[in-house]
């Protein structure tokens, strides 16, 4: 199933487009606009995706109302959720679903293209469980480029479970969760990298953090910052 969905915020909290089909939905509400439905559980095969603009000036928080739990669907092709979003000068963009879930058996593809006017702000937050509680679970490739003031500011990739180096001690050493956060618009220069995060800063002032964690809870305080 293909499915796509777009929201463009405009300046005075207001937005000016919020367009959905089955099965992704958009719902707005006064924290923010939430992906709900069956958007966020994609079956193999589904290709879902979802556009984001905000104006100059303007800002907008997008979460996910449950977790993305991708799982194999009876063709054998690989699920896939795509976004691009652009952000213009003075605006902000927060990004902050749930986790995503590689079941057992899945290949999906998680793969975002943002870019960010001068002046712009963001924070980007992606968090993944390698299955199911009791299973070894499937593969699950995420992608982030970001551009600012139309300059590469980030290619980040990584790809997670079965047939990869992810179970690997000198990769994700044993643990289950992977997730990242990217702060555009403030440096965080008190966030220091320990045994379980790695923080980068970037150009920008930007920051990159990246942690991996043996469950969802201990990989959010992590990247709670």
């Amino acid at each position: 199933m293909k499915a796509t969905a777009r929201v463009v915020a405009a300046p005075g909290d207001r937005l000016a487009v919020l367009e959905s089909c089955p099965p992704v939905a958009l719902r707005a509400t006064p924290s923010g606009v939430f992906v709900v439905g069956g958007a966020y559980s994609p079956l193999g095969g589904d290709e879902v995706a979802l556009s984001i603009v905000v104006e100059p000036g303007a800002s907008l928080v997008v979460r996910s109302a449950a977790a993305a739990v991708a799982l194999p669907g009876p063709s054998g092709a690989p699920s896939a959720v795509r976004v691009t979003a652009s952000v213009g000068a003075g605006g902000s963009l927060v990004w902050h679903p749930e986790p995503g879930v590689a079941a057992a058996g899945c290949e999906h593809h998680n793969d975002a293209v943002v870019s960010l006017e001068a002046g712009a702000s963001l924070v980007w937050r992606e968090e993944v469980v390698v299955g199911r509680h009791g299973e070894a679970g499937g593969r699950w490739t995420s992608s982030l480029s970001v551009d600012l003031d139309a300059q590469p500011l980030l290619r980040h990739r990584v790809e997670l479970g079965t047939g990869t180096d992810w179970a690997s001690p000198a990769v994700g050493g044993g643990a289950r969760c992977h997730g990242s956060v990217l702060i555009v618009g403030d440096d965080r220069h008190d966030v220091r990298s320990d045994a379980r995060r790695a923080v980068m800063p970037l150009a920008g002032p930007a920051v990159l953090i990246v942690a991996t964690a043996p469950d969802a809870v201990a990989l959010g305080l992590l990247l709670h910052i």
